[in-house]
């Protein structure tokens, strides 16, 4: 009996992706048994690690991190609230059930 191309091609990435998931399950675990079996604190590593969030030392470094993301929101306000309200006005179909 012969195996079809796609039958062994599926089987090849079932097996990497088995492979990949643990790895990145031990990964987790491995994490998770370095910082005390805390997620907060892992989250937080990974944070620091990656950029995300950083250490302020002075008031400045804060209020400008702070004003930095407050034009964020009002840019994302600014999109979205003419959108939803294009959404909200317009015209609906009027639907005709038979009874």
């Amino acid at each position: 009996m012969k195996t079809s191309p796609s039958r062994v091609m599926l089987n090849t990435s079932m097996v990497f992706g088995s492979l990949v998931g643990l790895w990145a399950l031990a990964a987790l675990i491995g994490g998770l048994r370095q910082t005390g079996w805390q997620v907060t604190e892992l989250l937080r590593q990974y944070m620091v690690a990656t950029g995300m969030i950083q250490p302020f030392h002075t008031l400045v470094d804060f209020y400008s991190h702070i004003k930095g993301v407050e034009y964020l929101i009002c840019v994302a306000f600014f999109v979205a609230f003419p959108l939803f309200y294009r959404y909200v006005n317009e015209e609906r179909k009027e639907v005709r059930t038979e009874k």
